[in-house]
């Protein structure tokens, strides 16, 4: 018991503030499950209608109206997936639906520790590594603790719900940004708007006049855990190499399985025997190409009834405009600034999930307590 700290306590939710208590969740909310089938969504419901996913779909009529915590009672999403509602919904039948909050504790507080403990909480009641549906005891006997006053929950829900505000709107700007940016990729990479400065006329080659499609190669020979070359699969990295396969800029594109994924590196690689690589031709720009790759439906060239295939005469054979190389590296240059103001803003959502977590592991068990 020593290294408790003082003014702290040892319950069974850990250790929490003297002046906090614990309740079950039946003793502060009611619980119960809804009502209806996933066949009663409607597309442009004027209802939320919670099923047993993170996707709110919509509904045409309501049962419920105000606040709520609901969580998928079955499925793939056990345990996993939470919603915070106050307004006017309805619920699944398989979905959990706890409110009616009494003046003991604070609704989104409470929606706050549930969805960030209760998947720790089933998977300690099972003996599987996962855990198919979920009772209404296990909501009910849940363990909630309880800051003394509704002010300091309040507190705590506010603080952190102005962290997920600023997560929310940057997953929206990141969104916004990437729709810009495929706009742009349309319009560019096709020629029906060019950059300024730029009027030459766009020839239309064969792939393969702009480049040459090459097998990647069994990896076993140079597998290296500590080696200095990424190791690239269809999907992206997949271990190191202590040798490289090809040394300069190219596009790569799925031979077997993803074959619409293609991939950029300018760095050495090794390529494996399901993903192409290619020599680019100079003056043509590689990073272009690769932007161009990405607006090409590859599942269209699929030859195979099984496992999705890609012949490199077949890819080498398509047909398309290409702009002279000044021009290929302009519209590279573009794509790749919005690329990177993307990947920043995605770094700055990353870093505000991170801080968030860690302002939820503190505020949550009063380890820092807001004033």
């Amino acid at each position: 018991m020593s290294d408790i700290p003082k003014g702290y306590k040892q319950t069974e939710v850990g250790v929490i503030p003297e002046d906090w208590d614990t309740d079950f969740v039946e003793c502060v909310a009611h619980i119960t499950t809804g009502g209806r089938n996933t066949q009663d969504r409607v597309d442009d419901g004027q209802y939320p209608f919670f099923v047993r996913s993170q996707t709110v779909e919509h509904i045409n009529s309501y049962f419920y109206d105000g606040e709520a915590v609901l969580t998928a009672g079955d499925g793939v999403g056990t345990g996993k997936v939470f919603h915070y509602i106050i307004g006017k919904f309805d619920a699944h039948q398989r979905v959990y639906r706890i409110s009616d909050f009494n003046d003991r504790i604070n609704g989104y507080f409470f929606y706050l520790y549930f969805s960030n403990h209760f998947y720790n909480r089933i998977m300690q009641m099972t003996a599987k590594s996962s855990v198919d549906s979920v009772r209404r005891e296990m909501i009910a006997k849940m363990l909630i603790p309880l800051p003394p006053t509704k002010a300091e929950q309040e507190a705590i829900a506010e603080a952190l719900s102005d962290a997920d505000a600023l997560i929310e709107s940057l997953d929206r700007l990141i969104a916004k940004k990437r729709d810009l940016k495929q706009a742009a990729m349309q319009e560019r990479l096709t020629g029906k708007r060019r950059l300024p400065g730029f009027s030459g006329k766009w020839v239309e080659k064969r792939i393969g006049d702009v480049l040459r499609i090459m097998h990647g190669k069994n990896q076993r020979a140079v597998e290296d855990l500590s080696g200095s070359y990424p190791i690239l699969g269809t999907g992206g990295q997949i271990g190191t190499a202590s040798s490289f396969l090809y040394d300069k800029p190219s596009v790569l594109i799925g031979r077997k399985g993803s074959i619409n994924k293609p991939q950029y590196m300018d760095t050495p690689f090794w390529s494996v025997d399901t993903l192409f690589y290619s020599v680019v031709q100079e003056p043509n720009n590689p990073k272009y190409l690769f932007y161009r790759f990405c607006l090409i439906d590859w599942m269209q060239y699929n030859e195979a009834s099984g496992v999705p295939s890609l012949n490199a005469r077949t890819i080498e054979s398509i047909a398309l405009a290409f702009p002279a190389g000044a021009e290929q590296c302009a519209i590279a240059e573009v794509l790749s600034d919005m690329d990177a103001e993307i990947t920043a803003l995605e770094q700055r959502r990353d870093k505000a999930r991170a801080i968030k977590q860690g302002m939820m592991q503190e505020l949550l068990t009063g380890r820092i307590r807001l004033v």
